[in-house]
């Protein structure tokens, strides 16, 4: 069943995170996942969603999402990202 990682960013230092971004469609890409969502307005309908940026990936499947999070490449993109942004990430399986 199709799986999605949501995640909720709020990016620290800009200049820092354009390494996370470089990194991370590789990453992606590997384990057979596609962004949906990169960024772009969001418009909080209810509650207090402090995030200044969304993201989507679509995965064929839960397993496909993990081996995408555990990867080498993602952990570099990790690693990258320290001190650049807060994260909340959670992976979803679709209906």
């Amino acid at each position: 069943m199709t799986a999605y990682v949501i995640a909720h960013v709020n990016v620290t230092n800009p200049e820092k995170y354009k390494g996370y971004q470089a990194l991370t469609p590789n990453a992606i890409a590997k384990n057979g996942g596609k962004f949906l969502v990169r960024g772009g307005p969001i418009v909080t309908m209810e509650g207090d969603d402090e995030s200044r940026r969304v993201v989507v990936l679509e995965f064929d499947d839960v397993a496909a999402a993990k081996a995408f999070y555990d990867s080498p490449e993602y952990r570099q993109a990790r690693a990258a990202r320290e001190n650049a942004a807060d994260f909340q990430m959670i992976i979803v399986e679709g209906v």
